[in-house]
């Protein structure tokens, strides 16, 4: 099948990388690091705002991972190449979307206890807070693909991708961000199904339409 040829492909290309994750996961660990010290030493303060600290360095940290998601088929022409192959575009985009979602989930699953620890933000809902960070790093990866393969021509690329990714997704940012406060610091008013499923409802509208605008854009 040719998604699960370019999925192994893709993550495969990660495993020889891996280095390069170690040091997206540093950024994003030092990101938090930072964030707290804009807060200081209050520890209610400090669990109140780690659910979107959490995801401000997940976010920034998933842009540097993207960026470099094309790097290796621009630099050695293999992009082209495998467009000149008989195999859908969009296969080649959800091996690509896939793989990048899975980096991003594992990059989000490490950060957690990083937040535990300075945030003192644990939660008992361990699996319900996973589905959510799933959610909403799919739903970052689905645009953050496509608008990768568009830049990843340009010679100020790493540039170019937060200033067309950021606006797009910073409706999923405050979804993603309720939902976990409300998984963090309790949800009394059940609120936390519907913003889980408007995280659904994002996945589904950008998965369908970045693989079908993908082969367009890869085209051009």
């Amino acid at each position: 099948m040719q998604l699960v040829a370019a999925f192994r492909k893709d993550l495969l290309l990660s495993w020889h990388t891996r280095a390069q994750a170690m040091a997206v996961f540093a950024f994003g660990a030092t990101a938090l690091l930072l964030l707290s010290f804009a807060i200081g030493p209050d520890a209610r303060a400090l669990r109140q705002n780690a659910a979107g600290f959490l995801w401000i360095a997940l976010l920034f940290a998933s842009v540097l991972s993207l960026a470099d998601s094309f790097k290796l088929e621009s630099e050695q022409r293999a992009l082209e190449g495998l467009l000149l192959l008989p195999a859908d575009p969009r296969a080649l985009f959800y091996g690509k979307a896939l793989s990048n979602w899975l980096q991003l989930f594992l990059l989000g699953t490490a950060l957690v206890p990083v937040m535990v620890v300075l945030y003192d933000a644990a939660t008992p809902r361990a699996l319900a807070l996973f589905l959510v960070l799933g959610l909403g790093t799919a739903a970052v990866s689905a645009p953050g693909t496509l608008y990768a393969a568009m830049t990843s021509q340009a010679r100020a690329a790493q540039v170019l991708l937060p200033l067309l990714l950021l606006p797009l997704v910073v409706p999923v940012l405050l979804a993603a961000v309720k939902a976990t406060q409300l998984l963090l610091l309790g949800d009394p008013m059940d609120q936390l199904v519907p913003w889980t499923l408007l995280l659904v409802a994002f996945n589904a509208v950008f998965w369908s339409l970045s693989g079908l605008l993908f082969g367009a854009v890869v085209e051009e």
